[in-house]
């Protein structure tokens, strides 16, 4: 099972303030222990809506907004994608990660779907196909 762990803005994130360098180093052994255990896949930290475009869309029109966005406790600042064997195991490692606010912080995990939750949307040689190196419909890898 695939998960992507959201780290939650904060205001201090929204304003730009970087993780302070123990915030930053206790993410790096943590990023370890992941690597080691075999649940890493990828991870970044996101610079904060003053440099982010959303795009809104209502039928075939495209209205470009800038940032920044209000309510930072909506927005994300970071993520993480993990290969873990169900949700418990996520939690699991989330309730270890240190925060990397400065401040309260808050995690998301959502996990992705995967080609068998898309099964009516694939056809039977997609779903055979292995996981590596699939880029099916819909985005599914």
């Amino acid at each position: 099972m695939r998960v992507m762990v959201f780290a939650i803005a904060t205001e201090g994130s929204e304003k730009g303030a970087p993780p302070t360098a123990e915030a930053f180093a206790a993410m790096d052994r943590f990023t370890e222990e992941l690597v080691k255990a075999g649940v890493f896949v990828a991870a970044a930290g996101l610079k904060n809506t003053a440099e982010a475009k959303r795009i809104a869309i209502d039928g075939a029109g495209r209205t470009v907004i800038d940032g920044p966005f209000a309510e930072a406790r909506e927005l994300v600042a970071g993520f993480s994608i993990w290969e873990v064997k169900d949700m418990d195991e996520a939690v699991a490692w989330a309730r270890r990660s240190p925060n990397p606010m400065s401040g309260p912080g808050k995690l998301e995990i959502r996990p992705f779907f995967e080609a068998a939750d898309l099964a009516e949307f694939l056809t039977p040689e997609e779903l055979a196909t292995p996981r590596e190196g699939e880029r099916g419909k819909l985005g599914v890898a």
